[in-house]
């Protein structure tokens, strides 16, 4: 063999093997795929088969449809002002939070729970009222100290 034939069969002999290699690497994972797909999926598929109970009870029905609205106007047309438009999101958001923390108050028995309900109310009703004074304008409101 010259040696010419002999490095372009040694050539062919790498790129043989080497695609082997990744042909039979392929096979094997496809394999195991298959075998192993039925296990990893019944983890899953009981979750997914069972219905989730429908929301009957008063507290879950109006917990749905705040959660709802709340997404719905979350979702605002931007503008140019990121400041604007984080207010204008924020606005929905805290005022979601407290129609859920006022349902926790009306129907929620853990007093550490409602406590924190109580809490929501009056915060986030303080930040809606200081976004909504930065959507109208009114820079008094903004001017804190912010020294430690």
């Amino acid at each position: 063999m010259n040696k010419s034939a002999l490095v372009t069969h040694i050539r062919w002999t790498r790129c043989w093997r080497s695609g082997a290699s990744h042909v039979a690497a392929l096979v094997v994972g496809i394999v195991l795929a298959l075998a192993l797909a039925p296990r990893a999926t019944q983890f899953i598929n009981p979750s997914l088969a069972v219905p989730r109970p429908a929301a009957t009870s008063e507290f879950h029905r109006a917990l749905q449809v705040v959660m709802i609205e709340m997404g719905a106007a979350m979702c605002i047309t931007p503008s140019a002002d990121a400041d604007r438009d984080f207010a204008r999101a924020m606005i929905p958001h805290h005022l979601g939070a407290v129609e859920m923390a006022r349902l926790e108050l009306l129907h929620g028995r853990d007093p550490r729970l409602r406590r924190l309900a109580q809490g929501i109310v009056v915060e986030q009703m303080q930040e809606v009222a200081l976004l909504r004074s930065v959507l109208a304008g009114d820079s008094a409101m903004l001017v804190t100290d912010l020294k430690p």
